[in-house]
């Protein structure tokens, strides 16, 4: 059971499934979202431009409509008017007409955003199978878009209705009047008309976004099997990335054990922690960490710190604050400075008797650190 329950697709798509279902074109749409945009932009054209436009079109038709004697015995002129009257048409148009195209051409973006991809433009000979056609008619899909589909023509259909059944009077009296009033008449009842059949698909807009969002996300489900794929791939095999930081680690402490030689002093605990720090008061702010470490770690530090007669200094409450709120290759703390200064002015002075001789330097007693900084010795 516990197989089967990883074969399942419960799980939510991880960021990697969804990014790759966008590279490959799959993205929630909403077909009724772009078909509302684009009506509702007509609409709009309608309403602003509608009286310019209607002008040019009754100019034209007008145009057309004026028979010339030079006309009737001449067809080969007629198809040349008719080409410049359909050329003056298209220029009546075109302004409706470009806004229609940028409409188009950004309305599917209101979903989903921007997307390019050239893996939805890869043929795929599995649309054209007939019986993958028949399926997708017959599938819980095709029901959904039948219902869709059904449901938009009865409230548009109904809001129709309504619209002509409430202007019932203003229709038939177009008869009565003049035909310049009546086609002007005729035109704001048609736009009118428009404008409630496409605020009718508002009903059938805010059903559908929501419903595609969640048919997509249903559709990138992914099963448990395919999370824990996903993730050995994308973050690596576990044994793989553990020997990898396995060796980042053993460089990291031959990097330090190489620096150790350079060191001005080694602060040691005495035998559970060891810190080694350089300073070079022309290049530096600060003190610097060049190695540090725990233990046999630590024991390792004080060999070669012998070896290369670094000065050793016992200050157990320093070395522990260092160990701990220090990194490697990082200037130690602000609050540090008093007491690393004391202990590389000792050194300083060790250094000079050794090589000058004179007065031999007095031991440092017990080094203090800030009270924020302690660290409790636990052994």
């Amino acid at each position: 059971m516990a197989e089967d329950s990883d074969l399942e697709r419960t799980e939510q798509a991880t960021p990697q499934r969804i990014q790759k279902a966008r590279e490959e074109g799959q993205v929630a749409r909403s077909q009724e979202l772009t078909t509302f945009i684009l009506l509702l932009s007509a609409a709009a054209g309608m309403v602003f431009m509608g009286n310019h436009l209607m002008n040019d079109l009754l100019a034209i038709m007008r145009e057309g409509m004026r028979m010339e004697r030079e006309l009737a015995f001449q067809p080969g002129l007629m198809f040349n008017r008719l080409s410049e009257l359909a050329f003056e048409g298209l220029l009546a148009l075109l302004p409706l007409l470009i806004v229609l195209m940028i409409t188009a051409f950004f309305a599917p973006m209101l979903l989903s955003g921007w997307l390019i991809s050239s893996k939805a433009l890869i043929p795929d000979f599995k649309r054209i199978n007939p019986v993958t056609g028949l399926g997708r008619i017959f599938s819980a899909h095709g029901l959904t878009e039948l219902v869709k589909a059904i449901a938009k023509t009865i409230v548009v259909g109904s809001v129709a209705a309504l619209v002509v059944w409430s202007n019932t009077e203003s229709i038939l009296s177009l008869i009565a009047i003049p035909v310049n009033s009546g086609i002007t008449r005729a035109g704001e009842l048609m736009i009118l008309s428009f404008l409630f059949m496409v605020a009718a698909m508002i009903f059938i807009v805010v059903i559908d976004v929501p419903f595609q969002l969640w048919n997509h996300a249903k559709q990138l489900r992914m099963t448990k099997e395919e999370i824990r794929k996903e993730f050995k791939e994308s973050e690596g095999d576990p044994l793989v990335k553990g020997r990898i930081r396995s060796l980042q680690r053993e460089a990291a402490r031959r990097r330090m054990m190489s620096a150790i030689p350079d060191a001005d002093v080694i602060v040691t605990n005495p035998t559970h922690y060891a810190v080694a720090l350089r300073y070079k008061g022309e290049t530096m702010r600060a003190p610097i960490v060049v190695a540090k470490g725990v233990h046999l770690l630590a024991a390792r530090i004080r060999e070669l710190g012998e070896e290369h007669r670094i000065p050793i200094l016992e200050a157990p409450p320093l070395a522990r604050a260092l160990y701990h709120h220090t990194d490697l290759d990082q200037e130690i703390p602000e609050k540090l400075y008093t007491a690393v200064a004391e202990v590389l002015a000792y050194v300083y002075q060790l250094k000079r008797y050794q090589n000058y001789g004179g007065d031999v330097p007095e031991p440092i007693g017990a080094i203090e650190v800030p009270q924020e900084l302690e660290v409790t010795a636990t052994d």
